[in-house]
């Protein structure tokens, strides 16, 4: 592929750690420490207050990081294009599913096995923002965060529009936790778009190119993340949160990678850097 430019105009992440991006981005830069207390599930405003209890925590973090995204770029949630990206989709409800169907098969919740699949999320998302635009949910195993970035990408690029990236995971239940594997809940939230605008956080060149070496995350935020099965996003944010011109790979499959070169707007004379 040639090299392409997107720019990114919201950024959003959720963990129990870092609840919220205006928290998140100093302690990734270094500049403080995580709060002491380990915040809830985030509880999603786009949601009715009944609807906001009874959702699973992979639509609650979903929504959360996705709403506050079109909020950092003053972008209408209802008007943009989506790409919901999970590695496991809902693992809690995987597991009660799987156990049910072993011992007690006629006692299925129904609202649990309409929450079972993969686009549950993006679902609720069409529904609580009332949007008509398209969506797409995708997974990659490792290389899901990589994947869903690139999709959002390429479908800025080719429709001349704002995308916006939705990509999570939460923590693993039951005998599945053996076999996939997955700490915490973490939810980052991204508008990447076409075109520089009055909001643009970083012009972002990218291409997919032939590789495995993939940037590792700043030891000091390693853990941070830990064990989540989108931890793959922490290099990605923690150059967000810098601030300085750097190069990010992150996966797409076994031999290959998006690369990413970053550049930052310089507020007085409208230069990058």
């Amino acid at each position: 592929m040639a090299v392409k430019a997107a720019y990114l105009d919201g950024i959003a992440l959720w963990t129990p750690q870092l609840p919220g991006w205006d928290i998140a981005a100093p302690v990734l830069r270094g500049d403080a420490l995580p709060p002491e207390k380990l915040a809830a599930r985030p509880s999603p405003a786009l949601l009715a207050p009944t609807e906001r209890r009874r959702a699973p925590d992979t639509v609650a973090i979903a929504l959360e990081v996705g709403a506050r995204a079109c909020e950092c770029a003053g972008t209408d949630p209802m008007a943009v294009a989506s790409v919901f990206a999970s590695t496991h989709g809902d693992l809690a409800i995987s597991d009660y599913m799987s156990d049910t169907l072993a011992r007690t098969p006629h006692l299925v919740s129904p609202i649990r096995f309409h929450n079972s699949v993969h686009n549950a999320a993006a679902g609720y998302w069409s529904i609580g923002t009332g949007s008509m635009q398209p969506y797409t949910a995708i997974t990659a195993w490792g290389d899901t965060f990589g994947e869903g970035l690139l999709e959002a990408l390429v479908q800025a690029d080719t429709s001349g529009r704002p995308v916006l990236l939705v990509a999570y995971d939460i923590e693993a239940r039951g005998p599945l936790a053996c076999m996939q594997p997955s700490r915490g809940i973490v939810g980052v939230g991204l508008v990447v778009s076409p075109s520089a605008g009055a909001r643009t956080v970083a012009r972002i060149q990218w291409d997919a190119v032939r590789g495995t070496d993939r940037t590792s995350p700043l030891a000091r935020n390693a853990e941070l993340l830990a064990g989540n099965a989108m931890a793959a996003c922490l290099p990605f944010v923690e150059a967000v949160a810098m601030s300085v011109e750097r190069t990010v790979s992150v996966g797409l499959s076994p031999n290959m990678l998006l690369e990413m070169e970053f550049a930052f707007p310089h507020r007085k004379d409208g230069s990058w850097r």
